[in-house]
């Protein structure tokens, strides 16, 4: 069984190996698509990791939750996790892992590359299953020793009292969600953000929408910035801006060596963080992604601030779109409530950081 498999290698065809998020990276660079290079760590290596006694103990602990329970679910998933934290992977795992890490900084001649190591669960990423973000994402790690720790902590993460609660909710079973962990290049970003392949606030698919803030991407992902928009109709290219004063970006701390949240300096709070050039880039990747996956996108974007445009664009993430596109295919007899489509749209894009 493969404990690895870099992203060039596995697209679609591995989903049940890779898991959502992985596997689009993958038709990504299949379709011409710039990701920084990395491998997943698979959902056999997951299997192997939890078998024999570690899974009977999940299974005796999962099967005793209360749904209803908020008390309950939280010990559980807290049993769980401390489980999961403190049983070693298999030596021959450990060192495939390594060997892949170590080859992966070789190509960009840095020791100890940093990376993130991100979370990708076999029903996210998914039409009609919004699993994204239930599990997490690390950022800036470096070092074998570190990133083993972070992967055993996404794998773990599957079980957070929120993942547990949603999958009961939903009907899904426990051992059908399976976990695979990417081990990516992190891009050094000058800006990051998101964007769609339409209009999020009324559907539009004749415009793709961009935001984007200073830094690492985690500000905009998670909601905690007021980041630049930029609507761009897909035909004229016509830009429309709204630039806003931005408070914090978040970024690599080398002498905290950690990702964090911090002030921009005053004279780039109300600066457009992505030029129009870029903007432009950005609608032609959108646009071509849409069209290689035949339905609106979701896109986290992140500009290198070490590349000379236009080779400074990378995608880090792709997955359909989960409000407008399913309402238009829902029929006009069961249509989703107004709530249910608010409650798919926020699981579909918070994001756990670490």
């Amino acid at each position: 069984m493969p404990y690895t498999l870099w992203f060039d290698k596995a697209g679609k065809e591995a989903l049940a190996l890779v898991g959502g998020k992985n596997a689009s990276l993958g038709e990504l660079i299949r379709a011409g698509i710039p990701v920084p290079p990395g491998f997943s760590v698979t959902t056999d290596a997951y299997l192997e990791f939890i078998t024999g006694s570690l899974k009977d103990r999940i299974e005796e602990l999962l099967s005793k939750i209360d749904p209803q329970d908020v008390t309950s679910l939280e010990e559980a998933s807290a049993a769980i996790r401390q489980l999961m934290a403190k049983a070693p992977f298999p030596k021959k795992m450990e060192g495939e892992i390594g060997s892949n890490y170590q080859a992966l900084s070789q190509v960009f001649d840095t020791p100890d590359l940093p990376v993130a190591v991100r979370s990708s669960a076999t029903a996210e990423d998914l039409p009609g299953a919004s699993f994204a973000g239930q599990q997490d994402t690390f950022l800036w790690i470096q070092g074998i020793d570190e990133i083993l720790e972070k992967i055993k902590h996404c794998m773990s993460s599957l079980f957070t009292p929120r993942a547990i609660s949603y999958r009961i909710k939903m009907g899904f079973p426990h051992e059908k969600v399976l976990i695979s962990v990417g081990v990516q290049k992190i891009v050094d970003a000058r800006a990051a953000g998101v964007m769609f392949t339409l209009n999020p606030l009324n559907g539009d698919p004749s415009k793709v929408v961009i935001e984007g803030n200073w830094g690492l991407g985690e500000t905009v992902v998670a909601g905690l910035c007021n980041p630049d928009k930029f609507v761009v109709d897909k035909v004229t290219k016509n830009i429309e801006r709204e630039i806003s004063l931005k408070g914090e970006e978040c970024i690599f701390d080398s002498k905290r060596r950690e990702v964090v949240h911090a002030d921009i300096p005053p004279d780039r709070r109300e600066i457009q963080c992505v030029e129009d050039q870029e903007v432009l880039e950005l609608t032609r990747y959108a646009r071509k992604i849409e069209e290689y996956y035949g339905c609106p996108q979701d896109i986290e974007w992140a500009i290198d601030k070490q590349k000379p445009f236009p080779f400074n664009i990378f995608m880090v993430q792709s997955r359909p779109e989960t409000v407008w596109s399913q309402k238009r295919k829902e029929p006009l007899l069961g249509k989703k409530s107004v709530y249910e489509l608010l409650m798919e749209k926020a699981l579909s894009t918070v994001k756990i950081e670490s």
